[in-house]
């Protein structure tokens, strides 16, 4: 039996009056996972548990068969894991975001989360530059792709309170800054990069190309190292991941999974879909599972960029879905389990903890007649099916073989 997880990061969303009521993934022509819908369980899962900031680390940890409860210490560490930077048992990690401040009225303002999504090499050069000018025996920065990457406090401090620069665009920071023990110390680092910052070559040119500067750093997503169990132990299974972001790498890399890079993957809406799906047929020849993550659909959510939403669920669902059903008699009898691991507003512009509409599906008809006539967020309320705690929907999936 063979088990695999398509995931499309912040598919789900809210009624829009643009679309007469509808929300994108109902708008959308997704006839792959209507499919699906039609033969398969459709229904709605709580991912992120109460008590729980709505992240794509929390999500896709419970997606993955983890209850964050239990091994949640916060998104960095499992980024660094991917990065493949070490933690001792007192290293504290962070995310690092290269955004775009401005001033305004007398203000500083998050107006851009991502820096007008910087290129890597451009930002590789802003993160040596903080290493070399920061960088000490107790800062380590280290770079990462685009916008994200990663900084290191050995035997750091880590009773602090951040927030996710996503979540407050166009808002002032003044009161957004890091709160708590070791806070000071992380405000004065922000305000030295930003100082360091302002004249730095790359953000000279991207101005002069009429780009959005990586202008400052944003700090958040702090942890220690988790202890999991690996999938080999937890679930029996061998597995790969596909994404293009560290996150979900990382939580593999925990997990025991082999991690495989995808040529053009990028992690917004030109991402290699075609691609990914391939690999994920071609890794299922040699192992029991495949969790293949598309973040296309989130990045276009936190734009509030709805007609790239659409297309980003268009594509996810003609490429990828469409891709493994066309040739799904490779692979034998199969389980699939396609959802999002939480809903990205693209008139909130950041995730909400609301439950995803989630397919499960067999290659054998074994779920036949219990599904709908097509996938989103109302077909699957309307099926009455509600998973309480997201995790146990691997392992509902798996049990069900």
């Amino acid at each position: 039996m063979k088990y695999l997880v398509l995931l499309g990061d912040g598919m789900a969303d809210e009624p829009l009056e643009a679309l007469g009521g509808k929300t994108p993934l109902e708008h959308a022509a997704t006839p792959n996972m209507d499919k699906l819908a039609a033969t398969g369980e459709i229904g709605l899962a709580e991912t992120v548990p109460d008590g729980f900031h709505p992240g794509s680390d929390v999500a896709n940890l419970s997606v993955f068969g983890y209850d964050p409860s239990q091994c949640y210490t916060g998104r960095s560490p499992l980024e660094a894991a991917s990065m493949h930077v070490e933690l001792g048992p007192n290293d504290v990690a962070f995310r690092l975001n290269l955004v775009d401040i401005m001033h305004h009225y007398g203000k500083l303002y998050m107006a851009d989360f991502a820096a007008g999504h910087i290129s890597t090499e451009e930002s590789g050069q802003i993160i040596a530059t903080l290493q070399d000018e920061l960088g000490d025996e107790n800062f380590e920065f280290y770079p990462g792709v685009s916008y994200r990457h990663l900084m290191v406090w050995r035997n750091g401090k880590d009773q602090m309170e951040f927030v996710p620069p996503h979540d407050i665009i166009n808002q002032s920071i003044e009161d957004k800054m890091p709160k708590g023990d070791g806070a000071d110390e992380l405000i004065h680092l922000m305000n030295s990069a930003q100082m360091l910052l302002s004249n730095h070559p790359v953000n000279v040119q991207r101005t002069r190309d009429g780009k959005a500067p990586a202008n400052s750093i944003w700090l958040w997503g702090h942890g220690k190292a988790p202890q999991m169990e690996t999938y080999q132990v937890k679930f029996g299974l061998s597995g790969a991941v596909i994404s293009a972001v560290d996150l979900i790498k990382g939580i593999g890399i925990y997990a025991g999974l082999e991690i495989i890079d995808v040529p053009g993957a990028t992690g917004y809406i030109d991402t290699n879909y075609q691609g990914k799906a391939q690999a994920a047929l071609d890794a299922l020849q040699r192992h029991d599972f495949v969790y293949l993550h598309v973040e296309a659909p989130d990045e276009a959510g936190h734009s509030g960029d709805l007609e790239e939403k659409i297309r980003a669920i268009e594509l996810f669902d003609e490429l990828v879905v469409g891709t493994i059903i066309n040739q799904a008699e490779q692979l034998g009898d199969f389980r699939m389990l396609v959802l999002p691991d939480h809903p990205t507003p693209v008139e909130l512009r950041t995730h909400t903890p609301d439950p995803v509409p989630y397919i499960l599906y067999a290659s054998d008809g074994s779920l036949a007649g219990s599904g709908g006539r097509c996938y989103n967020e109302k077909a699957a309320k309307q099926s009455g099916v509600y998973v309480q705690e997201g995790h146990q929907l691997l392992t509902k999936m798996i049990q069900r073989s």
